[in-house]
C-alpha cells in the first residue's frame, strides 16, 4: 500500500508561481509514489468574506490548475472540500477535543487576527487550524505537504491525533510534515520581506498563473532588487536572492551555472532571462487551463470521481470516531 498524502489550496486570490513552485510542482512529483488526495478547500476560505459567484469559478479554476499542471486524475484524487460533509463533522467533533490556549498560540491566527478590531474577528479564522486538522486525519493521511507557515498547523493535528488515541484508543495516524527545503517560500515581487501572497493589494507582489506575458515582463521590471552590483545568489540581498531562487526553480539550473551565466551582467539582462524562462514554463499552463474550463463536464467528472474516492474513506473513518465517542 502507498503512502498517503494530502493537500489543499483555498479557492480565493490569484494562484501565483509561489504556489506552483512551493506547492503543486511538488504534487506532480509525488503523485507517483503516493496515494494523492488533492484538495480544493473552499471551507477554508469562507474564513473571511466571498463574493459568492467569484467562490464558485474559482473553486472550478483552482481545479483546472492543479489539471493543467501536471496532476493526473489517473494517480490523483482531485474533489472540491464541501462535496465531502464529513470535514466539517470532524471538524466539530476536534473542536471537543481541542484547547483555547495552543488555539490562540497559534502563528497564522495571530498575524491574521491583527487585520481586525478584536470584537470582530470571525471565528473561523481561530479554529481554522482544527478544519486542516481534521482534512488531514479523516484519511489517515501519513505525509503533508506544506510551507513552513503551515508546519505548526501540521504539529497541532498530530498533537490532536494523539490527545484523541490517548483517550479513546488508537484511531487517527500521526502525519508527517512534509517540506520543500527550496523555493519552498517565494517572497513578493515587490516587497521580499513578506511571502508572496494570492490576496495581496498590489498586482505588483505575485506572477498569476493566468498572467499574460506582457504582465509578467512587466511585473519581472519592477521586481524589488538593490542598488549592489553582481549577480551573486546572497540572502541578504533579500529581493536578488528572491528572484535568483524563482529562476533558479525554473530552469533547473545550479546556483553556480547561474552565476557564471550572468556573470559581469547586470539586473536589465538578468530580468529580461528570467521573465523568459517565467514566461517559457507558465504560458503553457496557461492555454491549458483555458482549454479545461471549456470543458465543463470533463472538469465537473474529474471533481465527481475524486469526491467519491475521499467520500468512502471519510465515511468510514467519522463512524470508526463517533464510536468510540459513544456518539453511535
Amino acid at each position: 500500500m502507498k503512502k498517503r498524502i494530502f493537500s489543499g489550496i483555498q479557492p480565493s486570490g490569484n494562484l501565483h508561481i509561489g504556489n506552483y513552485l512551493g506547492s503543486i510542482y511538488n504534487w506532480v512529483n509525488l503523485q507517483n509514489d503516493f496515494d494523492c488526495l488533492f484538495c480544493i478547500v473552499n471551507l477554508h476560505a469562507i474564513t473571511v468574506n466571498q463574493d459568492p459567484k467569484t467562490l464558485r469559478d474559482k473553486t472550478k479554476e483552482i481545479a483546472a490548475i492543479y489539471l493543467a499542471c501536471g496532476i493526473d486524475p489517473v494517480k490523483s484524487h482531485i474533489f472540491i472540500q464541501s462535496d465531502v460533509k464529513e470535514h466539517a463533522e470532524l471538524m466539530w467533533l476536534l473542536n471537543t477535543q481541542a484547547y483555547f490556549g495552543e488555539l490562540s498560540r497559534m502563528t497564522q491566527f495571530k498575524d491574521k487576527s491583527d487585520k481586525f478590531k478584536n470584537e470582530n474577528i470571525p471565528l473561523g479564522i481561530f479554529n481554522y487550524p482544527i478544519l486542516m486538522a481534521a482534512d488531514i486525519l479523516l484519511y489517515n493521511t501519513e505525509l503533508v505537504p506544506v510551507g513552513e507557515d503551515q508546519k505548526q498547523h501540521v504539529e497541532l493535528t498530530r498533537d490532536l491525533a494523539k490527545r484523541f488515541n490517548n483517550k479513546f484508543g488508537e484511531t487517527f495516524k500521526e502525519p508527517e510534515p512534509y517540506i520543500l527545503k527550496d523555493g519552498a517560500k517565494i517572497m513578493g515581487l515587490d516587497n521580499p520581506d513578506k511571502k508572496m501572497s494570492k490576496s495581496a493589494e498590489s498586482a505588483y507582489n505575485y506572477i498569476s498563473l493566468i498572467d499574460s506575458d506582457d504582465d509578467i515582463i512587466r511585473k519581472i521590471k519592477k521586481a524589488a532588487t538593490d542598488s549592489e552590483n553582481g549577480i551573486k545568489f546572497d540572502k541578504n540581498r533579500k529581493g536578488l536572492h528572491n528572484l535568483l531562487t524563482i529562476y533558479k526553480m525554473f530552469s533547473l539550473k545550479s546556483e553556480k551555472e547561474i552565476e557564471k551565466e550572468f556573470e559581469n551582467k547586470g539586473y536589465g539582462d538578468f530580468k529580461k532571462a528570467l521573465a523568459e524562462e517565467i514566461i517559457e514554463n507558465i504560458s503553457p499552463i496557461r492555454e491549458k487551463i483555458k482549454e479545461i474550463l471549456k470543458e465543463k463536464k470533463y472538469l465537473d467528472k474529474i471533481l465527481e470521481d475524486g469526491a467519491n474516492y475521499a467520500r468512502n474513506i471519510a465515511e468510514k473513518k467519522i463512524i470508526e470516531v463517533k464510536k468510540k465517542m459513544g456518539i453511535i
